[in-house]
């Protein structure tokens, strides 16, 4: 029989914005990231995002969502909000912040709301693969429709895998 779909926070907040999306089971694996859920979905890494909770330097908590084959600049996103530094936080602090376990956050119902930062290509794919709130499942969504609910704020500080900056 086929796995049941959880109901997470995320889903919830989908079906109450009524949004049509697609439900996607895989098998997680630890560190292996977006290579894996798109291989596991036979989807383009690119149209798999990232839902990435960094921290400014005053410990200040915001969502970047970028494609899975890229990776921030967060040198560029500090310069565009203004801030001394950004970076990634810590899993526990990011588990915190918004009540999923990393890898499995979703940018969708989160517990503590937050500023959301999208890649601006994001937006020209599609369908994009977000994490739907636990491991090893993600919702095949309409950018247009994340753009709708999470009012993102639209950056370009994507970097190719191994670029610097």
């Amino acid at each position: 029989m086929a796995e049941k779909t959880p109901v997470t926070a995320a889903v919830r907040v989908l079906r109450q914005q009524k949004v049509s999306y697609t439900e996607h089971l895989y098998e997680y694996e630890e560190k292996g990231g977006t290579t894996t859920s798109a291989r596991e979905l036979g989807v383009a890494e690119h149209a798999v995002i990232k839902t990435l909770v960094m921290e400014d330097e005053n410990k200040q908590p915001l969502i970047v969502l970028m494609h899975g084959d890229c990776e921030v600049s967060t040198k560029n996103l500090a310069r565009l909000l203004h801030k001394k530094t950004i970076h990634p936080c810590a899993p526990e602090i990011a588990n915190k912040h918004s009540g999923y376990m990393v890898g499995g956050t979703s940018p969708f119902g989160t517990r503590k709301a937050m500023p959301v930062y999208m890649e601006q290509s994001i937006s020209g794919l599609a369908t994009i693969y977000l994490n739907g709130g636990k491991r090893g499942f993600l919702v095949g969504i309409s950018p247009v429709d994340v753009v709708a609910i999470l009012k993102p704020t639209l950056v370009e500080v994507a970097l190719a895998h191994g670029e610097h900056g």
